[in-house]
């Protein structure tokens, strides 16, 4: 059986590239218009090549131009098209920014359509299912089942499948060659977090501001006094901004007469739970449930990439904790793709 050959669109770092790398698929090329993933992608997904296009501007014929052994009609072909999700995210957030991406699903149609791969896969937030004409997703959808593509498309929370979080996400698993889609197979047990953090799994305490210049990227964002205060008052393993709240010196203006809102905000992870979801901003005790379940700060960077289940091999080449971090909360978890890669074999075996 020939090796599956994936084009990874939209690819970020390479969550899903490692991933499904790690379930035996060979990785052709990475598409992204963010320069800054380029030397992350390359250095980690070894003998795929990084293109940095914009795929407004390219063109089918380009791609097959520039990678002869990716071919028409190619039973053996995976395109995958992770569109950035940030338009379509439930995240309370200026969607202004973000409107140009909101419509990426209908570009990365068009390579669909001219090469007609074996398999598709599209990896979202659940927003991009739920507002399926808005997104476009159900007109894509019908053009894959114009095209005799078997689709099985449904939403999943990866913690089912090995990662220490909640997560959930939009995935769709199309295939021409069969018409019976095999799903990613659940773990017995989900992980939680001091499975996967903490000094035993070879995190060294460290402090807010701590600053790790090796390849590990123990790396924590730092905090000024007030908020340092804060946390210190927010009990270990799982306390919330209510344990500071009653103090008139630490308690927000923003949060007074507003318990009900942003309730997670300088939350305490919890060791015995799976994480929160980890996003472009998980180094920052503001914006979430982001502080050790013991120590008084945010996570490291390595802790967040772990929650994602990126090995602690994996290198990352930034050149700041918010870009680093940016390429961490965008990635799909290795883990979860690995798990698709396995569906994508499963089904090709069975042809």
């Amino acid at each position: 059986m020939k090796t599956l050959k994936v084009i990874d669109f939209f690819c970020s770092g390479g969550g899903m590239s490692l991933g499904m790398q790690k379930a035996g698929l060979k990785i052709v090329a990475g598409i992204d218009n963010d320069i800054s993933c380029k030397e992350t992608y390359e250095t980690n997904i070894k003998g795929a090549k990084f293109l940095h296009k914009d795929i407004f501007g390219l063109k089918p014929e380009e791609l097959e131009g520039l990678f002869p052994n990716i071919k028409r009609n190619d039973n053996n072909l995976v395109l995958i098209g992770c569109t950035p999700c940030q338009y379509w995210s439930n995240i309370r957030t200026d969607k202004s920014k973000s409107k140009s991406t909101k419509n990426l699903l209908v570009e990365f149609q068009r390579f669909v359509e001219y090469f007609n791969p074996g398999y598709v896969i599209v990896e979202n937030v659940p927003g991009i299912y739920k507002n399926m004409t808005k997104s476009k997703l159900s007109n894509f959808i019908k053009k894959l089942e114009e095209k005799n593509f078997a689709v099985n498309a449904n939403i999943h929370n990866v913690s089912e499948y090995g990662v220490p979080q909640s997560r959930k996400r939009f995935t769709l698993i199309a295939s021409r060659l069969t018409d019976k889609i095999v799903l990613p197979k659940k773990v017995k047990k989900i992980p939680v977090l001091k499975n996967v953090i903490g000094v035993r799994n070879g995190f060294p305490k460290v402090n807010a501001g701590h600053r790790d210049k090796s390849k590990f990227m123990h790396t924590v964002a730092g905090l000024s006094e007030l908020n340092l205060r804060r946390i210190q008052q927010v009990k270990k393993n799982g306390g919330t901004r209510f344990d500071f709240s009653s103090d008139k010196d630490l308690q927000l203006n923003c949060f007074k007469g507003k318990d009900k809102s942003f309730t997670d905000t300088y939350g305490r992870m919890s060791w015995e739970k799976i994480s929160p979801t980890i996003t472009t901003k998980f180094f920052n005790v503001t914006s979430g449930k982001f502080v050790h379940p013991e120590e008084d700060r945010a996570i490291s960077l390595r802790e967040g990439a772990s929650i994602q289940t990126f090995p602690k091999s994996f290198i990352f080449k930034t050149s700041s904790i918010s870009t680093t971090a940016r390429i961490i909360g965008n990635a799909v978890p290795p883990k979860y793709a690995k798990a698709i890669g396995k569906s994508l074999y499963l089904i090709h075996e069975s042809n």
